[in-house]
């Protein structure tokens, strides 16, 4: 199959590129540095002849409601169309558990994006997921003021970006199920603990200050709105063994 990835060089993307490659398939990337932008839809028509499946992992870096839909209406827009007249059979996209109970900053755009999938002319399947073990360290570059870094107050129920791109590609080779079960890490984290703990880990500097966030964003971030629900998969990696594992990197990089 030739499965095209929408954002294939981010924090999942790179390694959906990977599991489909392993699993015999064509990966398709679609990002700028591809000749294809996802917003303008430039390059895309000719990107998707022959493929598939898209594999939606595109993201922004914007916390703002407006700039979150602006990016994921535009994306999920062209994409739809081009994806109708090239023949794409389906079209996989990722969400984020308790994006529709949270529709603020980030996830404004993550609920119109599910809509627009979902009142779309191709088959589909979505699939939400808790926060990336990631997400920590990314916090942690975003947030570091000086000695301090500020952490939001939060519950996180992280998963590995690996473990994420093998069931979106597992979705992706089957037939559209529309919104499928929610995929969780296998614990729940305190944010604060978790940018506390990868920075001692790596030897990052900083003093960790944990911050409740105002409104009903914040509220969300810590009343466990945005972990998992009962029922929902399980991934294997904790945090903790991810941490591990960046921590060995660092002392010890490929090549050296």
């Amino acid at each position: 199959m030739r499965i095209a990835v929408a954002g294939g060089t981010g924090t999942v993307g790179r390694h959906v590129v990977d599991v489909v490659r392993e699993a015999g398939h064509e990966p398709v990337v679609l990002t700028r540095s591809t000749g294809v932008d996802l917003v303008t839809g430039v390059g895309l028509a000719e990107a998707l002849a022959g493929v598939d499946v898209v594999i939606d992992v595109s993201s922004t870096q914007s916390m703002s409601d407006a700039a979150s839909r602006a990016f994921f209406g535009s994306v999920t827009r062209n994409l739809l169309a081009a994806e109708a007249a090239a023949g794409v059979a389906h079209h996989v996209a990722l969400s984020i558990v308790g994006s529709d109970a949270a529709p603020y900053g980030y996830y404004a755009g993550k609920v119109l994006q599910e809509q627009l999938v979902a009142d779309g002319p191709i088959p589909w399947t979505i699939l939400r997921v808790t926060q990336f073990h990631e997400f920590a360290s990314q916090l942690y570059s975003r947030m570091k003021l000086g000695p301090v870094v500020v952490a939001p107050a939060m519950q996180s129920q992280p998963i590995a970006a690996r473990e994420v791109a093998e069931r979106l590609v597992a979705l992706a080779v089957a037939e559209p199920a529309g919104r499928v079960n929610d995929l969780a890490g296998p614990g729940v984290e305190r944010m604060s603990d978790m940018v506390r703990h990868w920075a001692t880990a790596t030897g990052q500097r900083g003093r960790v200050v944990e911050m409740p966030l105002p409104g009903a964003y914040g509220r969300a971030m810590r009343d466990g709105t945005l972990v998992a629900e009962p029922g929902s998969d399980l991934g294997v990696q904790t945090f903790d063994e991810w941490v591990a594992l960046e921590a060995a990197a660092q002392r010890h990089p490929r090549g050296s």
